[in-house]
């Protein structure tokens, strides 16, 4: 009798413990998921995946004293910006040029870096540091070619046919809604004035999404148009095909789009194995000196998903490109540090830079961003001087691409009012008519 109960409770206290551990994960998930986007998509098991939120858990831990101060935090002098703001960026671009190093656009060349073996997978979380915040701005779209400022939608021949019948359903719909409104309005008395304009804005809305239509038809026409570049873009996506039937021991389905969006988180998950040499030194003697995973934020990133993330953090464009699209950059996250772990993560950091093994700076946007040398040797200072133009130019043009994008859609803005508003004329002969 004595040994069942004593089984009735070891059983009730495991069932117990698992309740828990579900109900905190879940917590500890949903609390971080905004910071980590998808970054439970690479655990294969529960295991992993309470592991993960675990070390997130300590990532976030109160440290009795204001998360991210920096008042108390000495910031070496390795880690400060360059008195010449272009040089930073010139020492990456020395580099990259160097060896001639890789870089990728979009996923296509980023899945081609992975299948060659030049970029290997980091793990989601380890002993010393976890993944917080890499893939957050990954989605469920289509995988797409980012070619001459263009994100052109990935297809098979059949998928293609299904696009094209979507938008010209799309486009008749829009048309035949028009035209309905359209003839609506014409019926309302002239002291309706109300209703009229809630029907101009009802039709103005509508002929937006048809230009929008029209312009993704004609994307399609350009890009699948031709038949070589036609040939080209099937070539894509049977090569993303190939990887996501067996990436990292598991299948992605394509057409899934929650499957897509795993994929894309796991194919960010990368770094090549000079910077992941780095980032577990780092994270080694951090996690020995704290008892705390480091946080990573950021590991390899393609031009493509760049300017995704360029819409909340300036710096993803200004000095990370192109070092982040190599596979040799990578961010730790210092937003929950105490400043004795900042100052620490910082000492490091330095120290390996002295040694010529790495170029790094403290970022405003709470991240420490890391560049590894491929042979552990700095390039020299006339090669970083040959790469100052380059690197000036690329960072002119990315302040320049916003105000760029700022006149154009306001000058589009603009269009599309003028095109919705009667003309003058007609407005001087109704006022006309009025009086």
């Amino acid at each position: 009798m004595s040994k069942r109960i004593i089984l009735l409770f070891l059983i009730s206290a495991a069932a117990a413990v698992a309740v828990w551990a579900v109900v905190h994960f879940t917590a500890a998930n949903r609390n971080s998921l905004g910071q980590s986007g998808n970054a439970l998509s690479n655990l294969t098991n529960s295991t992993n995946a309470y592991a993960w939120a675990e070390a997130v858990e300590k990532v976030k831990a109160d440290r009795g004293e204001l998360a991210g101060a920096s008042g108390a935090v000495e910031i070496p002098p390795e880690l400060r910006h360059y008195s010449d703001r272009h040089w930073f960026l010139a020492t990456q671009v020395a580099e990259i040029d160097k060896y001639n190093v890789q870089t990728c656009q979009d996923y296509v060349d980023l899945a081609g870096m992975i299948e060659r073996g030049e970029l290997v997978a980091v793990p989601a979380v380890t002993d010393t540091y976890v993944l917080f915040g890499v893939g957050a701005k990954a989605d469920e779209g289509v995988f797409t070619k980012y070619k001459d400022d263009h994100r052109i939608e990935l297809y098979n021949e059949a998928q293609l046919s299904d696009a094209y019948r979507r938008l010209d359903d799309k486009r008749s719909n829009l048309q035949s809604e028009i035209a309905a409104l359209k003839v609506q309005s014409g019926r309302l008395k002239k002291r309706d004035r109300t209703k009229q304009s809630e029907f101009q804005k009802q039709i103005t809305a509508r002929q937006q999404e048809l230009t929008s239509a029209d312009e993704d038809k004609a994307l399609l026409d350009q890009f699948y148009g031709q038949p070589d570049s036609r040939q080209t873009l099937f070539r894509d996506y049977e090569s993303l095909q190939a990887l996501a039937k067996n990436f990292g021991g598991r299948s992605y389905n394509m057409d899934d789009p929650l499957d897509r969006q795993a994929m894309k988180v796991n194919m960010l998950g990368s770094l090549r194995p000079e910077a992941l040499k780095i980032l577990e030194e780092v994270a080694s003697t951090y996690h020995q000196q704290f008892d705390r995973p480091l946080p990573v934020s950021s590991l390899v990133r393609p031009e493509q998903y760049q300017h995704a993330l360029n819409k909340v953090n300036r710096n993803a464009v200004l000095i990370d490109t192109p070092p982040h699209s190599t596979g040799l950059a990578f961010d730790i996250d210092y937003r929950y540090m105490r400043a004795a772990e900042q100052t620490f993560v910082m000492a490091e950091l330095a120290r390996l830079k002295r040694e010529g093994r790495i170029e790094a700076i403290r970022e405003r946007n709470a991240n420490y961003h890391v560049f590894a040398f491929i042979n552990g040797t700095r390039p020299s200072d006339e090669l970083i001087t040959a790469s100052l133009d380059k690197a000036s130019a690329a960072v002119e043009e990315a302040e320049q691409t916003p105000r760029k994008r700022a006149y154009v859609k306001s000058k589009s803005q603009k269009d599309r009012a003028a095109k919705a508003r009667p003309p003058r004329s007609y407005i001087r002969e109704k006022r006309k008519r009025r009086h």
